[in-house]
């Protein structure tokens, strides 16, 4: 059964890692709002699994306020409670097993997914210990989050351990960012309108850009991200799986694979950047102190308290794709921590038009730019040249058709994680990374590391609450062209 129609199959949903801060910030709220919208059958149970010495009641208080500000209706929020329970577990000991095997026992017949929402390093001796167990076979589900490694052979170590225990089709790797509303909107924009498919190429389009800015710094994280950077953190997984749904063929159909298929070959297409090209395509940042959210914030240095770093927390880059649809389309990217807005959107702007018969306005008349913003409101504007009313002769304007879905739509739409929750539980793969297409993303990233890492440069520094190094912005100039920044 579709996860997006109707109740799913009766399911068994097993959080490792349930006391962790993804199961209370997203997790958690996730699956209530998935209850309430009449999405989990009357007989679904959720197992919290962790180390801490938490009793069922006491787990279900920390849900209770972790879904608090969700919780609009007391007998939606009671039935939710009442589906969870509670185990303490040493994932990396062999004790406590048999009790979740017999907890799952009693209900052989129901989908079983298992959610690791661990560190890394667990995912394979969860896996190992699982499948020793017997609780991997049949239609058992594991679902592991980002980072799928931090280079191409831990990223293979990871796979192979995953992969020893659960098969391919039954492994579920999550990038919350395909399961935003507007992602998939990307493929009905491409694929169900005869405007766009027939100029989805390079001559009619001048370049992309895709934007992942953040106003946060790293704030309780400076430990993981100082072994990560924005590189591994960002663009191996989030952009670069935008990337390949804006570039990709028409797949055969909306199945997993025919899907992962196309985003594969784009991948395998990428131009490759290293020790050669590195500093002529891509800019790496680390942010210094400044203002955000309307005070003064520290430096990542300050926050780290270690002013050896050299990791990164911006980076812009120059992707571009070898392949007769993309030959001479410049990608560029962005990502970064302590930037001016948040906001993440990808922009597709077309070439301009040969000639221009507005003899007066000729110099205004601006290429047609589409514009499908992920966060933080979703929607999707289409800029065009129209007539400036009310003035005499023929004077342009250059204004956007827009539609934000919370207003066109009136309804609320499911946060990403809703909506991939469900899938997992609906035997859904479209939305999620195949262990292939991982590798392949680690086989493009590995050399740009290897370059920085050789490089005696430093990252560039930017002040908090701006848009990056100026190298950033000489990134883009160098090719005539300039980052969009949405008009207030």
């Amino acid at each position: 059964m579709s996860g997006q129609a109707g109740v799913v199959d009766d399911f068994d949903l097993v959080v490792f890692g349930a006391t962790g801060d993804l199961a209370r910030r997203k997790l958690l709220p996730a699956l209530y709002h998935r209850d309430e919208a009449g999405q989990a059958p009357p007989g679904a149970r959720i197992l919290g699994v962790s180390r801490r010495a938490l009793g069922a009641d006491a787990f279900r208080e920390e849900a209770r306020a972790a879904v608090a500000e969700e919780a609009k209706d007391a007998a939606t929020l009671a039935r939710f409670l009442a589906r969870l329970d509670y185990l303490a577990l040493d994932a990396g000991s062999d004790s406590g097993w048999p009790d979740l095997a017999a907890w799952l026992a009693q209900r052989p017949e129901a989908v079983r997914v298992f959610y690791l929402a661990t560190a890394p390093e667990l995912f394979g001796p969860i896996c190992r210990r699982l499948a020793a167990a017997g609780l991997a076979e049949g239609s058992a589900r594991v679902v592991v989050e980002k980072p799928i490694g931090k280079s191409l052979a831990s990223a293979q170590a990871v796979n192979a351990a995953v992969g020893a225990c659960f098969r391919e089709e039954r492994v579920y790797r999550i990038d919350h960012y395909l399961g935003k509303e507007t992602v998939q909107n990307l493929m009905a924009l491409r694929f169900g309108n005869a405007l766009f498919e027939p100029l989805w190429r390079s001559g009619a389009i001048d370049h992309v850009q895709i934007t992942v800015a953040e106003t946060l710094g790293v704030e309780g994280r400076a430990g993981y991200y100082d072994t990560a950077g924005a590189l591994r953190d960002m663009v191996q997984n989030h952009m670069l799986q935008l990337l390949c749904l804006v570039a990709m063929e028409p797949p055969a159909s909306l199945s997993a694979n025919a899907v992962r298929d196309e985003k594969l070959k784009v991948l395998n297409a990428l131009i490759p950047i290293g020790g050669a090209n590195a500093a002529e395509h891509t800019v790496r940042g680390q942010y210094r102190a400044g203002a955000a959210a309307g005070g003064p914030v520290p430096g990542y240095l300050e926050e780290l308290g270690n002013d050896a770093s050299r990791t990164e927390t911006f980076v812009a880059l120059k992707a571009e794709i070898a392949n007769w649809r993309w030959a001479g389309v410049p990608f560029y990217l962005r990502t970064g921590k302590r930037l001016a807005t948040r906001v993440s959107e990808i922009v597709v702007e077309f070439r301009p038009i040969p000639f221009s018969v507005f003899q007066e306005d000729a110099g205004l008349v601006e290429p047609n730019r589409l514009v499908i913003r992920l966060q933080p409101d979703e929607g999707v504007k289409l800029w065009l040249m129209i007539k400036d009313p009310g003035h005499g002769g023929m004077h342009l304007r250059h204004v956007p058709l827009d539609m934000s879905f919370a207003r066109a739509f009136g309804v609320r739409n499911p946060d990403a994680y809703e909506r991939l929750l469900i899938d997992v539980i609906a035997g859904n793969q479209t939305l999620f990374m195949r262990g292939d297409e991982v590798e392949a993303a680690w086989r493009w990233i590995d050399p740009i590391l290897a370059a920085w890492a050789a490089s005696p440069e430093r990252p560039k520094p930017y002040t908090s609450g701006t848009w990056g190094p100026s190298a950033a912005i000489a990134l883009i100039e160098r090719d005539c062209r300039s980052w969009y920044e949405a008009p207030e």
